[in-house]
């Protein structure tokens, strides 16, 4: 071990292991994630060459071998928990993603929540024994986001009671979906449904696309990889092209809508169902950006702890690069947005779970608030993450650019979470759309209930420019009841500016949709501030539930640096809104500084309490054990131009070369 970073445990003031307990759920579920973590990292079936020295086809390739394999093992093992089953696989695949992973988290969850019980008997057998290996093909060329923009059709003809599905346009050709390229025989595609003569909209349909026995592309049929991208060079993200492709009226998707034999159509009782796969996915995206973040902080801290590097007095020994005040200040604050993703991750997975339920029993009053919260959280989690990433890969120096630290296979994986199931801007703006109708609401004296609940209270305010010197209600920057009502009004109000630029549009005689597109930027703002006070908010309450004295001690340390480094990096919405004023401000940043340095004494213990495996985190620079150049010049011999003392390019390039010149 490091006498460095075993110091720096010795150091800590709180019981890492029950801090464990609680980032899990449990006690029990820690005890059941080690055992799991203890199957794979022991079975020999999965040692693998690292990814990093292979070609994309041989990564490929190895992905889909590791995917078999985890399927035949969780059936040896009996592993049938869907929390368990994902927690296998997280330790199977590391920083990278898997080549079947759409199958799981897009195709089977789709006929679970979306097919009628005739459907269910056909379809979820042939997909539970991966007789059907399916992806789910939404996205195309031309549209992503914008799903009322989508170009593929499916005409129903009642004469043969199928579909006709088609790919009119270049544009409209599926493109993106995981799986697709050359591992799926199935897809969910969802189309424009046409029948007598009308479009009734997006709808999903079970599309064959690949023989079953022989694994060739059907008759009209078209598909293929798109080739490499920024990362996921495991995955084969495909795409999709319909030429008069006939279905059975059968495999569209009849949980909720429904088209009779003779063509009449049946609506679904919300439009909002379709998307209801995207939504359990955004709200899992808000657990994984926690977790990615949670990574990243434990590589740059680990490393910070033992660095080595400059002076801070002349002649001295050179200091470890985490007691710089800079560097504090670049990885706490991440460290307390992990910790407060983390806790908003469990919040989303209850909640996505409750709601599921009642939508399985017929009460889908609380879908709009779902879908509004998880395509912000969505947002502006890996918004916040996928920068954090970047932060730490920096504050490592030189050696957080090799791939041996971990940090770039983290950010390349983890950076489209921004763009897929939902562009960030646009999330913002669908939350926006929620809060707006809400804050009308509110404003017609309609009481609300839920995460907008504060909004009743919007009648209340009146939003007036503020002198930058006028005293606001008196704020206890130490206080975090006191800092969540702050961060609740910030985001009241700026709802309310929001609401109130699409007024003055209209009355300016711009048309609604004119009125939106010229207020959209105060729009995401509203939307990012009424996320923010989500996070801070829930971070708060989950110190309600922390007994162990010295624990809740150090959370709350944290979860006061996340809300007041917040502050200070939005202090113009606080101060425009007269919520604080400058002296209040100057306060936030000393006290930051304050907190920097109560919380480094246990900055290696908070990201120890992660419980991030070294076979799982993949980082020479993250080790446990500190060892950081010793695996580093190690990995580095790895390296297949090693492989020859005297590459080959020297004999037909640059030795020929003297004679020439």
């Amino acid at each position: 071990m490091n006498p460095d970073i075993l110091k720096e445990r010795q150091n800590a003031t709180f019981d890492v292991e029950k801090l464990t307990y609680i980032l899990d759920g449990g006690l029990e579920k820690t005890k059941r994630r080690r055992e799991i973590e203890s199957m794979v990292f022991s079975d020999p079936d999965f040692k693998e060459e690292d990814p990093n020295f292979l070609s994309r086809s041989e990564r490929y390739d190895q992905a889909v071998r590791k995917s078999a394999q985890m399927i035949l093992k969780l059936r040896e093992y009996g592993i049938a928990d869907p929390e368990e089953i994902y927690c296998y696989k997280t330790m199977v695949n590391g920083n990278h993603h898997e080549a079947m992973g759409l199958h799981f988290v897009m195709f089977l969850p789709t006929l679970y929540s979306q097919c009628d019980p005739e459907q269910s008997k056909k379809w979820l057998p042939l997909a539970e024994s991966f007789q059907a290996v399916g992806t789910y093909a939404q996205t195309e060329m031309g549209h992503g986001t914008h799903l009322r923009g989508l170009e593929t059709t499916a005409t129903y003809d009642p004469a043969t009671q199928e579909f006709v599905l088609n790919s009119p346009t270049i544009s409209s050709i599926k493109w993106w979906p995981g799986g697709l390229g050359k591992t799926s025989n199935h897809a969910i595609v969802l189309a424009q449904l046409y029948t007598q003569g009308n479009c009734n909209g997006l709808h999903a349909f079970i599309v064959p696309i690949r023989d079953m026995s022989t694994h060739v592309p059907l008759p009209g049929i078209v598909v293929g990889d798109i080739g490499p991208k920024f990362g996921f060079n495991e995955v084969d993200n495909g795409f999709l092209k319909l030429e008069n492709v006939r279905i059975p009226r059968e495999n569209m998707m009849m949980k909720f809508a429904k088209v009779e034999p003779d063509g009449t159509y049946v609506k679904p009782p919300s439009a909002k169902l379709t998307y209801g796969t995207m939504v359990f996915i955004r709200s899992l995206i808000v657990g994984e950006s926690a977790r990615a973040l949670s990574k990243s902080c434990t590589i740059a801290i680990r490393y910070s702890s033992v660095r080595h590097q400059s002076e801070i007095r002349p002649g001295e020994p050179e200091p470890q690069i985490l007691d710089y005040q800079t560097q504090q200040y670049k990885l706490f604050p991440l460290l307390a947005t992990a910790y407060a993703f983390s806790f908003v991750g469990q919040y989303m997975k209850e909640t996505y779970h409750r709601i599921s339920g009642d939508i399985n029993d017929g009460d889908f009053s609380e879908l709009p608030e779902l879908h509004a919260l998880s395509a912000g959280l969505k947002a502006f989690t890996t918004w916040a993450t996928n920068s954090g990433i970047e932060v730490c890969r920096m504050s490592c120096g030189g050696h957080g650019y090799s791939r041996s630290s971990g940090l770039p296979d983290i950010y390349v994986e983890f950076t489209p979470t921004c763009t897929y199931e939902g562009e960030n801007t646009v999330m913002m703006l669908q939350t926006a759309r929620h809060l707006v109708k809400s804050y009308r609401q509110a404003k017609a004296g309609q009481q609300l209930s839920g995460i907008v609940s504060y909004l009743n209270e919007a009648k209340q305010h009146r939003v007036q420019p503020q002198p930058v010197a006028a005293r606001p209600a008196v704020v206890d920057i130490n206080d975090l009841a006191s800092l969540v009502d702050v961060y609740k009004q910030r985001a009241a109000i700026l709802v309310e500016l929001a609401a109130k630029s699409i007024q003055q549009e209209i009355q300016n005689r711009k048309c609604q949709e004119d009125a939106w597109n010229n207020s959209a930027i105060d729009l995401v703002r509203a939307s990012d501030a009424h996320c923010h006070y989500v996070v801070v908010k829930l971070f708060t309450d989950k110190l309600g539930e922390i007994g162990d004295i010295a624990i809740h001690s150090v959370l709350s340390t944290l979860a006061l640096l996340y809300a007041l480094h917040g502050i200070a990096t939005n202090s113009g919405d606080f101060l425009q809104a007269g919520l604080l004023n400058v002296p209040q401000v100057h306060q936030v940043s000393v006290r930051i500084k304050e907190l920097l340095s109560q919380l480094r004494p246990n900055a290696v213990a908070l990201v120890d309490a992660f419980d991030h495996h070294d076979k799982k985190l993949n980082s020479v620079l993250g080790r446990y054990d500190g060892n950081v150049y010793e695996h580093m010049f190690e990995w580095a011999r790895r390296s297949p131009l090693n492989s020859t003392e005297v590459h080959e390019s020297f004999h037909k390039y640059l030795k020929p070369l003297r004679s020439k010149l």
